[in-house]
């Protein structure tokens, strides 16, 4: 395809230099054959040179195609000026395409990467994105902990979420006070993943609820894995 194009515009330039009025006005009118012959040769010898150079040698490189061109044309032109013959049309295809050939074209910039795509509004109506389960007895944070934040700190951004309520719980095994230790423990651990994830920590508030909030009602002393958790709420 991009031959093509390069081929069209070719024609379409070497058209507009072979219609009479259209022709740009030559650095080479007013010389005397003589030195009009040497101007050509010299067009001519650049254009051979740069067709068989190995870093442009490419059917999609303009300057390539555009080398080609000029060797044609100039050669023409010199084959007239052999007989003392001024062709003028050969002599303005020969310059033209010589000036095109010796311009370097400017690299386009690469586009900018994609933008990402928005979160799903379902995401971002979330009050409460994630929550970490623990072990009992444990505020070492669980193997899944890391896709948990990863999730809320990816999306805070594009979700406007700028605050956020880390808050630890503990099941009914244990005392109330053990357990309200043991939840802020778990929330502390939970804030300090998510600073290390990007989330300012002057955006992280942590709270510890112990065993009075639980998300399965039980019995005092049942442990449950449920309650043994860290949610993290977003404003």
């Amino acid at each position: 395809m991009m031959r093509k194009t390069l081929v069209s515009t070719i024609a379409i330039a070497v058209a507009a230099y072979a219609v009479p009025g259209l022709a740009q006005d030559s650095s080479l009118s007013g010389l005397d054959l003589g030195s009009l012959r040497s101007e050509i040769q010299q067009r001519y010898d650049a254009a051979l040179t740069l067709s068989t150079d190995p870093a442009i040698v490419s059917g999609d490189n303009p300057r390539y195609v555009w080398a080609n061109e000029a060797k044609v044309q100039c050669g023409i032109a010199l084959g007239y000026l052999k007989s003392s013959t001024r062709d003028e049309v050969s002599i303005s295809k020969c310059e033209m395409a010589s000036n095109l050939m010796n311009r370097v074209s400017t690299p386009m910039a690469p586009p900018p990467p994609p933008a990402a795509p928005a979160p799903p509004s379902e995401v971002c109506s979330q009050r409460l994105p994630g929550i970490v389960f623990f072990e009992f007895d444990s505020a070492a944070l669980p193997a899944d902990a890391n896709q948990t934040i990863e999730f809320v700190s990816t999306n805070a951004a594009a979700c406007g979420w700028t605050a956020f309520d880390v808050i630890g719980h503990a099941d009914r095994s244990g005392s109330n006070a053990y357990n309200t230790g043991l939840s802020e423990r778990r929330a502390q651990a939970v804030a300090a993943l998510m600073a290390s994830m990007g989330v300012p920590q002057s955006a992280i508030t942590t709270g510890a609820r112990g065993e009075e909030e639980p998300r399965v009602p039980t019995e005092d002393g049942v442990r449950n894995p449920q309650n043994r958790r860290v949610e993290i709420g977003v404003r």
